[in-house]
């Protein structure tokens, strides 16, 4: 099947960007700038990420009323929907019935209202299956409204605030949400981001898409950013990338993100695979994700297996994503290891083309977050 395009794809490769095939789209990986220029770009001032490829949708009640969306969507993740005040985001996963992750996902409850509606943006490689998985679940009291005419943004960076120049977007705080108007189009933007780093995303019709683009692209603050840079500022803020660091086998328990559950959905359950977390939960895990730094220079990839010694004939873990860190200045990378390795310091060994590298145990973040609270 021929690669999907974003509204943006012109743009792109009139503007040096080396396009590749991800999650069915054809994206830029860089620009002319290069890996390393646009990921320490986006650390010291601001970079602009077309992530229109992206699944946005809504969840959209009969009767109108936030609750009935809200419940319906807490039968299918594990997340307090019913909690959300309006204006309010949070991120969480769409389970599976044995408690593994079909997909993770940003969920937020509108601040106009909307009619009731829950707001959602799923993975791009995930969304049809996710689409198809809801319109399957869901009562027939709710109806999934796909959002494919919709370009979005990912503005992140410490300037960021600066370059939008808006007060109403200023005056939001990490996961506050609003609609507004933004160089004179409509927009619904987000304080959010997978970079670490202060910054919004924006969702503007698709026919504005390059207009707006433009506009921000033309502050001197501004670079655009591929996939390659994407990829190692996610990694350095400890962030999981779909179908490397969580997949269909893996619990939220597992993958160290209890802290988006809440505390009511943990204790009561009523979303799928809740068995297996509650228990998880009580009873521990048999591997835990944690970050990993390799001793030397070189960066150990996502595949390689981990050992307990250098000598050791059986793996005790495996690396799920792995790279050079531009702002940490050395490799990094996540993986999973059994509990009683996952404290930060537990030296253990990569093989890495027949050979054992030695990696410790690191905390995660590598890069510090530096969201507005």
């Amino acid at each position: 099947m021929a690669s999907r395009r974003t509204p943006l794809f012109d743009w792109h490769v009139a503007n040096g960007g080396r396009m590749v095939e991800f999650a069915g789209y054809e994206l830029p990986v860089q620009y002319r700038a290069g890996v390393l220029k646009e990921h320490v770009h986006t650390r010291t001032h601001v970079g602009l990420f077309d992530v229109s490829h992206m699944g946005v949708a809504r969840l959209v009640p009969l009767d109108g009323r936030f609750e009935t969306a809200a419940a319906a969507f807490e039968t299918l993740v594990p997340a307090d929907v019913l909690g959300l005040k309006p204006g309010q985001q949070r991120y969480s996963q769409l389970m599976n019935d044995d408690g593994g992750l079909r997909d993770d996902l940003m969920v937020w409850r509108p601040r106009d209202g909307e009619n009731g509606a829950v707001g959602m943006v799923v993975n791009a490689a995930c969304k049809e299956a996710d689409y198809a998985h809801m319109q399957a679940s869901l009562p027939a009291t709710v109806r999934l409204e796909r959002r494919d005419d919709v370009g979005l943004f990912a503005l992140q960076g410490p300037e960021a605030e600066s370059v939008l120049a808006s007060p109403a977007l200023a005056a939001l705080s990490f996961m506050q949400t609003a609609s507004t108007r933004l160089h004179g189009f409509d927009v619904h933007v987000s304080r959010s981001g997978y970079t670490g780093e202060d910054g919004f995303e924006i969702a503007v019709a698709a026919a504005d898409a390059v207009a707006l683009w433009e506009k921000l692209a033309a502050d001197a603050r501004v670079l655009p950013i591929g996939l390659g840079a994407r990829d190692s500022l996610r990694l350095e803020a400890g962030y999981c990338l779909y179908g490397h660091d969580i997949d269909m086998t893996t619990s939220p328990v597992e993958a160290d993100l209890v802290w988006s559950m809440g505390k009511r959905r943990r204790e009561q359950g009523g979303f799928p695979g809740a068995a297996r977390v509650q228990r998880e939960l009580a009873q521990g895990t048999v591997r835990r994700r944690v970050g990993i730094k390799p001793v030397g220079r070189a960066p150990v990839r996502d595949g390689a297996p981990l050992f307990d010694t250098e000598a050791a004939a059986t793996p005790v873990g495996l690396v799920t994503s792995g790279g050079f860190g531009p702002s940490v200045a050395a490799p990094v990378a996540m993986g999973y290891v059994p509990p009683s390795l996952a404290a930060p310091g537990t030296r253990l060994y990569a093989e890495v083309r027949g050979q054992r590298l030695p990696v410790d145990v690191n905390a995660l973040p590598f890069s510090p977050h530096r969201y507005k609270r």
